[in-house]
């Protein structure tokens, strides 16, 4: 199965084995990466050894789907050993219809183009890949995954926007996101801290949500309607006072356009800064500026996670992941710091190791920097899926 997490300007791809005890074994792994600006491709074993790298020019306008069609032809000719039976895809947004993995057809890619103005970042380079497989192997079979399932096992309330109702009743409601890579560390709970029902994990990357899970079920999460709610991210505003928006359109000759480039593009890390939208050179720079748009992260992080734990009635632990989460020990040991009101005790020297365990053994709020594997959860409800057709 080959699993494709197509994101802004990349495309992840991991491919795994079916073996005949219903296991999945992985058998490679990489990426196309700076796609619209230097375009670059590494593709590995299941060992982590590099197979083949290249790079295109600088300035090269690799589209996703042209980006796509590559990958399958490497893929043909360097794993000449390997036959793609099924593709599994990450999705962004859902909506209202798909509430679970499902196979693509026209009609379900008709569909989620649709959803596309509530996920502009991400739904056109998902539909991209989608189509470029279809035009490529049109018999191939190929599975949606979406960021929004996870979170619907929300409550209404939890869901609603105070607005009015018929609106809610059309599906203007808060789907959040992240939820593949949340149901993946859902899955990790039970074997790193078994006793932890009350639990929120921090998804930090150039994307970045938080989720509170009851008992590895999502009770609420930081997205909403979109995926530019919430924290400050690499490029994107998070949770912003809507009357700035309309203050922008009538007082400062913003258009649609002006705002959308300023919600998803403009802001975040980047914009705080003006340097990067990138933590690890925020981390690395002396500039006063970096620094401040690394504390307004934090911030918020540690701000969402005291509103998170009064939805779970407290809590018993607290996760990072993804890149920041996984990678930046500065990142979690500030956000430890501004949690520990909540009784979270940081083992610095853990920390500092990126160990699974980061706080101390007698700590009442354990903390924990786990990976995530999106593209595992993929491939798992792929065979699923196709298993039982």
């Amino acid at each position: 199965m080959l699993i494709i997490n197509a994101g802004s300007s990349s495309i992840k791809y991991a491919a795994y084995g079916h073996l005949d005890a219903g296991e999945l074994t992985l058998l490679g792994r990489g990426q196309i990466q700076g796609l619209g600006t230097a375009p670059s491709f590494v593709g590995k074993n299941q060992s982590g050894e590099v197979l083949d790298k290249m790079a295109w020019p600088d300035g090269n306008t690799l589209s996703h789907q042209a980006a796509t069609a590559f990958l399958l032809d490497w893929l043909a000719e360097n794993e000449k050993d390997i036959e793609i039976v099924a593709c599994g895809h990450r999705v962004a947004h859902g909506g209202m219809k798909y509430r679970s993995a499902t196979r693509i057809d026209a009609g379900v890619i008709e569909d989620l183009a649709k959803l596309t103005p509530l996920a502009p970042l991400h739904q056109p380079h998902h539909l991209a890949a989608m189509q470029a497989i279809t035009e490529t192997h049109p018999h191939l079979p190929q599975v949606a995954c979406f960021d929004t399932s996870f979170h619907r096992t929300q409550s209404r309330v939890a869901q609603m926007f105070a607005i009015p109702r018929q609106m809610t009743e059309q599906g203007i409601v808060r789907y959040g996101f992240h939820g593949i890579s949340y149901e993946y560390i859902a899955r990790q709970l039970p074997i790193y801290a078994p006793n932890a029902h009350r639990v929120v994990v921090a998804h930090l990357g150039s994307g970045a949500s938080m989720c509170a899970m009851l008992d590895g079920i999502s009770v609420e999460s930081t997205m909403g309607f979109t995926a530019v709610d919430g924290l400050p991210m690499g490029t994107r505003t998070g949770a912003l006072d809507p009357g700035l928006l309309l203050y922008l359109l009538q007082s400062r000759d913003y258009d649609a356009v002006a705002i959308e480039r300023l919600l998803y593009k403009e802001s975040g890390l980047l914009g705080v800064s003006g340097i990067s939208n990138d933590m690890r050179d925020l981390l690395a720079s002396p500039a006063r500026e970096a620094a401040e748009a690394v504390e307004v992260f934090c911030y918020a992080v540690g701000k969402f996670l005291g509103a998170l734990a009064m939805t779970l009635g407290g809590l018993d632990a607290i996760v990072f992941t993804a890149g920041i989460g996984e990678h930046a020990p500065p990142v979690r040991a500030n956000v430890c710091r501004r949690a520990a009101w909540l009784g979270v005790q940081l083992d610095a020297e853990a920390n500092a190791r990126n160990e699974r365990r980061i706080s101390t053994p007698d700590s009442p709020i354990s903390a924990w920097c786990i990976p995530t594997n999106e593209e595992l959860m993929i491939a798992i409800h792929t065979r699923d899926l196709l298993g039982r057709g």
